[in-house]
């Protein structure tokens, strides 16, 4: 599956710009043969972990001195990257979700009890299910029909729409404004695929009462961790240092520009030459993001990688990490109150009553950790917002402990304001500017289904020529695992073994393995009882 190795047998010099998730884990997968690989990581800025990195914030007020501000947590699927953390002592723990969609009476709705909304459209949450069986029996041509036009094609309304589906879709595929586009076939996975779905679809709620996902450890510093780890491994990673330009690529290897980079940025024109420099490597995997590995090829580029890469869409999106309670309360709806209540139909409805009004012990109560705001003016698009104190562990009481949650004022929240072309209706101007602890700008790439068929179907016919691979989350969806399995994919198609984990997440690798490099996987066949362990473990509700 791997390049033709040199001649000389001598170890080959693989080059990885980016030290994000992707190029992590490509350059943890090569450390596994120091004999066959001399790895170069190269990071533009001061840490590794790209998005996935943490704040540190005031212990006392908050009730913990940190919060991850990028990568939060993840679902059972996300193998690969369980592994890694361990790898370091650090472990990811259950949490259990609690949502909030909407604002008022008429517009609000939730996983955790009942709603006059989730009422009202009844018949269109039984009717979405059905739907979404059928495009896992029929997947072609109905996979990747965008989820406006699927709606329509089954008669739902685009009230449900606007209201119930793009919002939690949104949500679960972290895509901004763009959920209208997303192939209908996304959800199919997330829900009904019988391996690889998230959470059972739930013909009453949409989706189950407080779902089991789990919450990072702090990943700025296991990103720390990982690198020094590496480095005793013998990869090289260096970090302030730009990849500025390919010079050559071709039958005798790679030969590349770079510089390195005052903390700052500010670098004059003057000392750029001074500070640059030309290297040479035999391999190249570009773990940045698709216009970026553009800019960096620049005259090298194919044809085929000019017009692959220039089909990835880009969204820029800010997030606002603050503690304006008051901003939180206006927007979204943080607390139980009777009017947003609907009448239970069953007993099991009133158990979520209760438990939603806190009548279930201490530590019960409607607590949502992720919330939406539909603008009235664009309906179709969101106000994403994460209440941090009610998700990520280090802000919780302990399970069984009797200490009651940190009070609503006291939470650090992050509101996403998706799609800088939408300026003109974003409410970021009414958050408290003594309240914000940090803004950061997000590039981030469209999951729309153009992408789906302009862009990842053709990644096989650039991944490996010109000794040069791609890697990425935007190559496979918006996701730490994603980013994960791209870079191991990366070290595989260089002739590393790819180290089987379970039934689950074999798929999910070769999923991508066929989908972006052409290529089949097959892992060595196991004895029965270590298959049937094997298929246990998919459907375990843990992080195995």
């Amino acid at each position: 599956m791997g390049w033709n190795t040199n001649p000389e047998h001598r170890k080959q010099r693989v080059l990885i710009i980016g030290a994000g998730a992707a190029g992590m884990a490509c350059a943890a997968t090569l450390a596994k043969r120091p004999e066959r690989f001399d790895v170069t990581v190269l990071e533009k800025n001061s840490i590794p972990g790209g998005l996935a990195m943490s704040l540190a914030v005031d212990g006392e007020k908050f009730g913990a001195d940190w919060a991850n501000t990028g990568a939060q947590g993840g679902t059972r699927m996300f193998r690969h990257s369980y592994k890694f953390f361990r790898e370091y002592g650090y472990e990811p723990k259950e949490v259990r979700i609690q949502l909030s969609f909407g604002k008022g009476k008429d517009g609000f709705w939730t996983n955790m009890f009942p709603t006059p909304l989730l009422q009202k459209h009844q018949h269109e949450i039984e009717k979405f299910g059905r739907a979404l069986r059928a495009v896992r029996h029929f997947p072609f041509p109905l996979w990747i029909v965008p989820l406006k036009r699927f709606l329509w094609l089954f008669g739902l309304s685009r009230e449900f729409g606007y209201r119930i589906v793009y919002p939690i879709t949104s949500l679960l595929m972290g895509i901004g404004n763009e959920a209208e586009d997303v192939p209908c076939g996304i959800l199919v996975r997330l829900f009904e695929d019988p391996e690889m779905k998230i959470w059972d679809y739930d013909p009453v709620g949409f989706m189950p009462a407080r779902p089991p996902m789990f919450a990072f450890p702090n990943m700025t510093r296991f990103y720390m961790d990982w690198a020094s780890g590496l480095r005793a491994k013998g990869v090289t990673i260096r970090l302030n240092t730009q990849a500025v330009k390919i010079i050559q690529r071709n039958e005798r290897g790679i030969i590349v520009e770079t510089r390195q980079m005052d903390e700052d940025a500010r670098v004059t024109e003057g000392s750029f030459h001074d500070r640059s420099m030309t290297e040479e490597f035999d391999k190249l995997v570009l773990c940045v993001p698709g216009d970026e590995a553009k800019r960096i090829l620049g005259e090298t580029a194919t044809w085929r990688e000019k017009w692959i890469l220039g089909g990835v869409k880009y969204y820029d999106d800010i997030t606002i990490t603050h503690c304006d309670h008051n901003y939180f309360e206006n927007r979204y709806e943080p607390r139980f109150k009777e009017e947003l209540c609907a009448k239970p139909r069953t007993k099991e409805q009133e158990e979520q009553i209760k438990f939603a009004k806190g009548e279930a012990g201490i530590q019960s109560g409607f607590r949502p950790s992720y919330c939406t705001f539909s603008y009235h003016s664009r309906p179709g698009k969101n106000e994403l917002a994460f209440d941090y104190s009610n998700f990520q562990y280090q802000f919780l009481p302990e399970p069984g402990s009797g200490t009651p949650p940190i009070p609503l004022e006291r939470h650090v929240f992050q509101s996403r304001f998706l799609g800088e072309n939408l300026k003109g209706i974003w409410t970021i101007d009414q958050i408290d500017d003594k309240a914000v602890l940090e803004r950061r700008w997000i590039h981030q790439p469209s999951q729309g289904w153009k992408h789906y068929i302009r862009v990842l179907p053709y990644l096989r016919y650039i991944n490996g020529k010109n000794n040069t691979i791609y890697a990425g989350a935007w190559t496979f969806a918006n996701m730490h695992e994603a980013a994960c399995i791209t870079g191991i994919a990366a070290a595989v198609r260089l002739g590393v073994e790819y180290e089987s984990l379970d039934d689950f997440a074999d798929k999910l690798f070769s999923l991508y393995l066929r989908a972006a490099h052409g290529k089949t996987f097959k892992r060595k066949t196991p004895d029965w009882f270590t298959r049937r362990r094997g298929s246990a473990a998919t459907n375990n509700s843990g992080p195995a």
